[in-house]
């Protein structure tokens, strides 16, 4: 394509057209606008742009702008409207013509070089200032040991991590304050800052106890059941301790697989036929029948040949199934009170809709609190589709943030549609200057096992593109805290957001300065 055969005027007409709309757009939520704390103002303003112009089908004139040199609109997520008229400027200027827009040439008030600080203001306000010279964050979920092993503690803060969370669906209020104070003595003697981010655990369905039996010949215990492709489990409401299938002397199964599930849900909300999922989409299966005590799911993947193992505290996700779980469960609003003591930032689990925000905007209003960090997790289907909501009315708020919950999302939407889905919501995030927490399974190989596949370095680049990246527990945190410093610095120095910073490249200056293809 050159750019003789790109009509221009029908270009500027269909980008005049977008300006209009969006324009439009902007004036009919101006109320929406005025709603939100003043700290957002600007950035739910831009954000109404952005959903305006992504209503519209972009790839063909981007194509044409990217044909002719000039700046496409793929890349404007946070300055929309200063986008659009720039390009009507130097379009209108091809034909020797004058464009006159919303504000003159380079005043928009909403623009790229303004729109980096605001984004940066926000990512302050919430995640604290960096330790390091790095745009991204680095979080780490603190093992039950942080209570107890001050060193432990103090050598992650010592490696430069910023955030420390505290999963509230493990351990103790005790403990958690245990783990808090370990934090800030370290802080103090290093002089270094750190914030505190604790999940509410939401209504998250996890499998209750197993039996604990020995395996033969060996001093080892084994908490799991095993589970096979084809097996029957019996998913109970009460609680039960779960066990393997019980096989008669000719090899025949005489009772399923049993375990219980340790949340408040009604079989009512099931149905026969929808999907069940247990440890993120390790095990899934189908719901076969209902009765008053128990599911009957026919295990329909299991990854292991010889059986996967489903232990206690294993989540259980129902993708098909709309339930009708409260917002706050009851841990959640017996936590609440210390959280609220102890955090800089709560984590907002199993959000579905905007009423949950609204929810829980209220309860740390009554609280006093309404200034506490207040980060949505999005891992549902309901939270992804609803997103655009959940952000105007986070933005009541005056610090918030989003965190993409991976492994949830991914068995909730399916593994094939979760780069899809991270890569909206990254998109949705920067059009409305909110901080972005990328989550789950990085690097956890590494951290676990102590060696990385290539597929986790690959992973953990991609998060240099969000303002936080969190790491979960495992035996080589420290380790992996490094690594995961070097490939943000290294990414950070190639790549902010989506553009490509342009650094100058070695493997092209080593190969001009060579020159021996000259001669």
């Amino acid at each position: 394509m050159n750019t003789r055969s790109i009509d221009i005027d029908q270009l500027i007409f269909n980008l005049m057209k977008i300006r209009e709309a969006i324009l439009s757009c902007e004036e009919e939520y101006e109320p929406v606008i005025q709603s939100v704390h003043s700290n957002y103002r600007y950035s739910v303003r831009n954000f109404i742009r952005y959903l305006k112009l992504r209503t519209f089908e972009l790839r063909a004139i981007q194509e044409e702008l990217s044909a002719m040199g000039l700046s496409s609109i793929g890349h404007s997520e946070r300055y929309v409207l200063a986008n659009i008229e720039n390009i009507l400027y130097f379009l209108h200027l091809y034909q020797g013509k004058h464009f006159s827009g919303k504000y003159d040439l380079g005043e928009h008030p909403v623009n790229y070089f303004q729109s980096n600080m605001v984004l940066e203001s926000n990512t302050t306000r919430l995640l604290g200032k960096s330790n390091q010279s790095l745009n991204t964050r680095i979080m780490v979920t603190l093992p039950s040991e942080a209570a107890t092993d001050y060193e432990m503690v103090k050598s992650l803060i010592n490696q430069g991590i910023e955030v420390a969370r505290v999963n509230c669906s493990h351990d103790r209020p005790e403990d958690w304050r245990k783990m808090i104070a370990h934090i800030q003595q370290a802080c103090r003697e290093l002089e270094r800052e750190c914030k505190i981010f604790m999940d509410l655990p939401g209504p998250k369905m996890r499998t209750g106890a197993v039996k604990i039996k020995k395996k033969k010949k060996k001093k080892k215990q084994m908490d799991y059941i095993t589970l096979h492709k084809g097996d029957h489990l019996h998913l109970y409401q009460k609680a039960i301790v779960g066990r393997d299938a019980q096989y008669n002397t000719a090899g025949k199964i005489v009772a399923p697989a049993r375990i219980s599930i340790a949340s408040l849900i009604q079989f009512e909300d099931l149905n026969p036929g929808e999907s069940i999922w247990f440890d993120d989409g390790k095990i899934g299966g189908k719901i076969r029948s209902i009765t008053n005590e128990y599911l009957d799911i026919e295990i329909t993947r299991a990854i292991r040949d010889k059986g996967s193992k489903l232990r206690a505290e294993k989540g259980i996700n129902l993708p098909d199934s709309t339930l009708n779980l409260p917002s706050l469960s009851p841990d959640d609003l017996s936590f609440l009170p210390v959280l609220i003591e102890l955090a800089d930032i709560i984590g907002y689990s199993f959000v579905r809709k905007a009423a949950d925000v609204l929810a829980l905007q209220q309860k740390l209003e009554e609280y006093g609190k309404s200034d506490i960090g207040l980060v949505l997790k999005i891992e549902n289907r309901d939270a992804f589709e609803n997103l655009p909501e959940l952000l105007i009315t986070a933005m009541r708020n005056p610090n918030i943030g989003v965190m993409i919950a991976r492994g949830d999302l991914a068995v909730e939407l399916g593994a094939e549609r979760i780069s899809e889905v991270q890569e909206q919501i990254l998109w949705l995030c920067e059009a409305a200057f909110i901080p972005n927490i990328w989550a789950t399974q990085v690097l956890e190989k590494l951290s676990k096992e102590g060696v990385a596949t290539r597929a986790e370095i690959t992973d953990a680049s991609m998060a240099a593109r969000a303002e936080c990246v969190m790491l979960n527990k495992g035996e080589n945190m420290l380790e992996t805290v490094s690594i995961l410093s070097s490939i943000l610095h290294r990414m950070e120095a190639h790549q902010h957001k989506k553009k490509g910073t342009l650094r100058a490249l070695r493997v092209a200056e080593g190969f001009l300065d060579q020159k021996h293809l000259l001669d």
